[in-house]
C-alpha cells in the first residue's frame, strides 16, 4: 500500500481529518501529525491546543512529543507528502515554519511534494519553488506518483 504524509497547520486539524478519510478511500496509508491525530481521537480538543499555542504552553507540549523528530521518521518511510496548505490568519495558502521545515526534508530525501493549493505569497516562496512541488488544487485524482 502506498503511504502519504499530511503535513499542515494545526489549525487546520479538521480538514486534515476530512482529506485523510478521502485518501483512505483512494487505498492509501495516511499519516498525520501527531498532535492532529490526538484532537482527531478525541484525547485533547483543538480549542485546548490552540490555546496552548496563544499562552506558549505547546512548547512543552512539543519538547515531549518531538514532532519534528517523529514526522522526519514518517517522512522517510513514506511516498510522498501532501500539504494541506490553507488560508490562515488572511494569508492564502499558508504555509508555516514547521510544514517549511517538513517540505524541506521531503525534498532532500527526493519524495514527491504535492500542495493543495497555491504556493503562498510569503517571504520564503522563493525557497517553496525551489522545492519544485506539484500543486493539485484540491484534486487528489493528481496525485500522480502514488495512485499510478
Amino acid at each position: 500500500m502506498d503511504r502519504i504524509v499530511l503535513c499542515g497547520s494545526l489549525d487546520f486539524t479538521r480538514e486534515i481529518g476530512k482529506v485523510r478519510r478521502s485518501l483512505e478511500r483512494l487505498g492509501l496509508e495516511v499519516v498525520v501529525p501527531k498532535t492532529s491525530e490526538m484532537i482527531l481521537d478525541g484525547d485533547v480538543s483543538l480549542e485546548r491546543i490552540l490555546h496552548e499555542k496563544e499562552s506558549g504552553e505547546i512548547v512543552d507540549r512539543a519538547r515531549k512529543l518531538d514532532p519534528l523528530t517523529y514526522y522526519f521518521n514518517e517522512i522517510k518511510e513514506s511516498d510522498a507528502i501532501l500539504v494541506l496548505n490553507l488560508t490562515k490568519d488572511g494569508v492564502e495558502g499558508y504555509i508555516g515554519g514547521n510544514v517549511l521545515i517538513e517540505m524541506g526534508y521531503a525534498h532532500a530525501l527526493n519524495k514527491p511534494i504535492y500542495l493543495w493549493n497555491s504556493i503562498p505569497n510569503l517571504p520564503y516562496k522563493d525557497e517553496i519553488e525551489v522545492m519544485n512541488p506539484e500543486v493539485i488544487n484540491k484534486d487528489l485524482s493528481k496525485l500522480k506518483t502514488i495512485l499510478e
